[in-house]
């Protein structure tokens, strides 16, 4: 083999470094200092008032900068390569600073009124222009409300989902295909008009929670549906057919291997779905009204709920009604951040176990 090494005067080859020049650690985060303050003081100078234009400014900066910096220093390969992780990292901030300025603001705000009087007491005959009352009545109404949709949703998106792993084949499995696509799609008001439509106004029964649960019951039955199939599809062939080899009936094989070994990703499913609903206004307004006492008969008589709760508070437009809508507000996020740790942990708990 050829030894093409450069070759100095004297015939021996000259040694050829393998390492490549980096930039040190320390240079990134120093740039990024740089780039603020320069941002900063571009917008001081030029008379900008929006501290959101100096950030992108320094943001620009800094992209530009650790361009032509690792250009120089490292090649034009690695400038790339250091281009797309800026802009990913960039990507990341602006995506977070938006939820982290919402929970900063919901916090500020809503830790003015939220104490255990707050959480065990409903509005009652309290004027909303006064201080004082809580939303006891909208927790209920919310753990009734998203109860019974989680009752109605999650056994018909089940036995959805194992149809169409299973069992679905030709037109019948499409066309549900094609609804469950089209389900996952619907505004929720469009929901709360149908349940409207046939619930109240045609067979006349008045305004509830049960109604409410089965508008939010529509909203979430595709989400179940999905994420079931997607769990029951990941269940290894080899497990059916060893199942099958011996003789186990279909169905049995279907609840004793495939649910067993799919259950921890079809849980959090059904938890993620009961998230999404969980802050759901437009169907609750439309079908259960809201209600100022409490009500504990979901079958009933209008009913309350936190995110309805929410929203006619902030509608009411005094002090003592924002301060009660943003401890709301605060609540509802704690009980859906509950949700998806609660969907986490499972999902952990029930993985397949490695030797590694």
């Amino acid at each position: 083999m050829t030894d093409r090494r450069p070759v100095a005067d004297g015939g021996n080859p000259l040694p050829v470094s393998l390492k490549q020049a980096r930039l040190p650690r320390w240079a990134t985060p120093a740039l990024a200092l740089v780039a603020a303050g320069a941002g900063c003081g571009i917008g001081l100078g030029a008379g900008l008032d929006s501290t959101v234009q100096w950030g992108l400014i320094a943001v620009l900066l800094f992209i530009l900068g650790t361009f032509a910096l690792a250009a120089g220093v490292e090649g034009a390969r690695q400038a790339k390569d250091r281009l797309a992780t800026s802009l990913v990292w960039v990507a990341f901030l602006l995506a977070v600073v938006p939820l982290a300025s919402l929970l900063w603001e919901t916090v500020a705000r809503g830790s003015k009124v939220l104490d255990g009087y707050f959480l065990s007491h409903s509005m009652g005959t309290l004027p909303d222009a006064m201080p004082g009352g809580g939303i006891y009545h909208a927790i209920i109404g919310t753990l009734e409300q998203v109860g019974l949709a989680t009752l109605i949703a999650a056994p018909v998106g089940l036995l959805t989902a194992i149809y169409l792993v299973e069992y679905g084949r030709g037109r019948l499995a499409k066309a549900v295909t094609f609804f469950v696509d089209v389900m996952t799609g619907i505004p929720s008001i469009v929901a709360g008009l149908f349940v409207l439509s046939v619930w109240i106004l045609i067979l006349g029964f008045g305004p509830s929670g049960f109604a409410g649960s089965m508008a939010l019951a529509i909203l979430m039955m595709p989400v179940v549906v999905r994420s079931t199939e997607e769990m029951l599809k990941l269940v290894p062939n080899e497990l059916r057919e060893a199942s099958l080899a011996l003789g186990v009936p279909k169905w049995r094989t279907i609840l004793k291997v495939v649910l067993p070994t799919s259950i921890g990703g079809i849980t959090t499913g059904v938890m993620l779905a009961i998230a999404r609903i969980a802050g759901e206004t437009a169907p609750v307004l439309l079908l259960v009204w809201g209600a100022k006492t409490i009500n504990n008969n979901p079958f009933e008589d209008a009913q309350q709920s936190l995110p309805l709760y929410v929203f006619q508070q902030w509608q009411q437009g005094s002090e003592a009604s924002y301060d009660r809508a943003w401890a709301a507000a605060l609540v509802l996020i704690a009980f859906v951040m509950i949700l998806n740790l609660v969907a986490r942990g499972i999902a952990r708990w029930k993985a397949p176990k490695t030797n590694r």
